[in-house]
């Protein structure tokens, strides 16, 4: 997969927000994908044809409603003062500290990052929270976010 630089990154400014300031170390692990590289990771494993959540298909694996949890709320837990993550999303995503996760907001924006990153700095991620996604490479967890406030959770269909 092929980057670019976080500063040629439409939605760059998510990770130098002054309220919620990222350390440079992080920054570094915070690498968005080119548009051929997103464009192939969406396609790949969200949907071959939709470019947004907002289209998916019928055989889009995540327009299966029955694949998908009831939904939590994040907005209460962004709002707050602690940074740690909404309950339900870490104990779903228990995932090792060096686990690298893609967060996909649509075919031409995917990030990729670490566990432990996403972790610290989830809320950098949601400042943009038109239904994106989260997923772990070589996991089958995997978590949708709502523009209401709320997300949640599901187990990739085998394949998919």
């Amino acid at each position: 997969m092929n980057h670019i630089s976080l500063s040629d990154f439409k939605w760059g400014w998510i990770f130098r927000h002054r309220e919620l300031p990222v350390d440079s170390e992080s920054l570094l692990l915070i690498r968005p994908l080119d548009k051929a590289s997103a464009n192939r990771f969406w396609q790949t494993q969200i949907s071959k044809e939709a470019t947004h959540a907002n289209h998916f298909m019928n055989d889009d694996w995540p327009s299966r409603k029955q694949l998908w949890s009831e939904r939590f709320n994040w907005q209460n837990s962004w709002d707050a003062d602690a940074t740690a993550l909404p309950e339900e999303l870490a104990a779903h995503c228990s995932w090792e500290n060096n686990v690298t996760v893609f967060f996909a907001w649509d075919v031409d924006h995917v990030v990729e990052t670490r566990w432990d990153v996403f972790s610290r700095y989830w809320k950098n991620f949601l400042f943009y929270d038109d239904e994106p996604f989260l997923l772990g490479r070589g996991r089958n967890q995997v978590v949708r976010f709502h523009s209401d406030g709320t997300f949640q959770t599901a187990v990739k269909p085998a394949g998919k």
